[in-house]
């Protein structure tokens, strides 16, 4: 039999991407770990928070900790939501659904990657936490829009349109692997990757049973839902410009999110084209490589947005203090990404709990430690944030 998943024993992050590179095969797991290029920006979204530093309140007894927090009008127990994650499904069985079951149980929100191998109705139904759609403009206008129409109907409450994937970053774990040679399907071309599954023997059965290779139901063509295929050459000719955001907004009457700010000067166009909330976010490193962390960017970006729209933070959260910085340098709350990626390849619902339950463990300790009693009341004179981080 296969090992249960053993939350207690789970101590942080760290812990659960050990065991998710144990369980699932190399080439799911360095998509789930990797990023672009040299992965520098990927190794700097976290190790930057260590140039932030706490200035905490000392003797302040605090009995309780309010994690409470708004977006977009809705209110959510925790400060944080799990961002989109592509292919989910490749960690776990029906990896979406289960995803978005733990955030729910949690009192907190799930994102949607229009890249997933489930649909999007039954993801929602799958929650009893709200479901935001991420919309890539894969198969075109006609496509999107019927996609955007199921996300609708279905009762997905925010649109998270991303702004950064003019093309696939460059990510070479996944050109090691063999992703291009396995989705040839040809049997001599995918042989001498073939090994990565057969090494994880409890994945591949539940892969398997799960319908092995898949599809993204979320994408419809003319000829059924687009295959798991080149998702880079799909993405370069979907690219999405400021124009596009006029007819998004039409078809959309709900709150609407951009998502891959790095600059002032995004965040104020983003304003300017009515979004409601923009997220400060590199893409986890997975796409230009060497551009700044997202922490270093997010005091330039809330100065710009000038508090006209809510500001949200993705990237390199890994323990619940870097959420407390986050939420300190301005962010309304955060996007968790592989934090809970981690958890789901390495035990399914179980794993996701536990990646959240970690993060809200850390959130309240952090707040006890620094004398705050609520998320809503941290701010800026909680941290000393390096001096060359503003930009105007």
């Amino acid at each position: 039999m296969a090992r249960a998943f053993d939350a207690p024993h789970v101590l942080n992050i760290a812990d659960l991407r050990r065991l998710a590179k144990r369980r699932v095969p190399r080439i799911v797991f360095d998509y789930i770990d990797g990023g672009a290029d040299g992965e520098v920006t990927l190794r700097e979204n976290c190790r930057v928070f260590d140039d932030v530093m706490f200035r905490p309140r000392n003797a302040v007894a605090i009995p309780t900790i309010d994690l409470r927090t708004r977006v977009l009008g809705a209110e959510l127990a925790l400060p944080f939501l799990l961002a989109p994650v592509g292919s989910s499904r490749m960690f776990y069985p029906r990896g979406e659904v289960v995803a978005a079951r733990a955030a729910g149980k949690a009192g907190t929100g799930y994102i949607l990657s229009t890249l997933s191998g489930t649909r999007v109705d039954e993801v929602k139904a799958g929650t009893t936490g709200p479901v935001w759609y991420q919309v890539y403009l894969v198969g075109g206008r006609d496509v999107a829009l019927a996609g955007i129409e199921r996300a609708r109907a279905c009762g997905c409450t925010a649109l998270v349109v991303t702004i950064d994937t003019a093309v696939a970053g460059m990510r070479e774990r996944d050109f090691k692997n063999g992703t291009k040679e396995l989705l040839t399907r040809r049997p001599f071309t995918m042989l001498p990757y073939v090994h990565q599954f057969l090494a994880r023997p409890w994945w591949l059965a539940g892969f398997l049973r799960d319908g092995g290779t898949m599809s993204f139901p979320n994408v419809v063509l003319p000829d059924g839902p687009m295959s798991y295929a080149d998702v880079g050459a799909a993405l370069e000719k979907s690219t999405v410009s400021w124009d596009d955001l006029e007819w998004i907004r039409s078809a959309w009457k709900g709150p609407l999110v951009v998502k891959g700010v790095l600059v002032g000067d995004d965040a104020r166009r983003a304003v300017d084209e009515g979004a409601d909330a923009i997220v400060v976010s590199n893409h986890g490193g997975r796409q230009l490589d060497g551009v700044y962390p997202t922490l270093r960017a997010l005091p330039e970006v809330v100065t710009a947005a000038k508090g006209r729209t809510e500001v949200l933070f993705d990237g390199g959260i890994r323990r619940g203090a870097d959420v407390a910085k986050a939420l300190a340098m301005g962010a309304r709350a955060a996007l968790i990404g592989r934090a809970y990626a981690y958890g789901l390849g390495a035990g399914g619902e179980a794993g996701v709990t536990r990646a959240i339950q970690i993060l809200r463990a850390d959130l309240i300790r952090t707040l006890k430690l620094l004398g705050c009693a609520s998320v809503a009341d941290l701010n800026a004179s909680h941290v000393t944030v390096p001096a060359d981080w503003q930009r105007t």
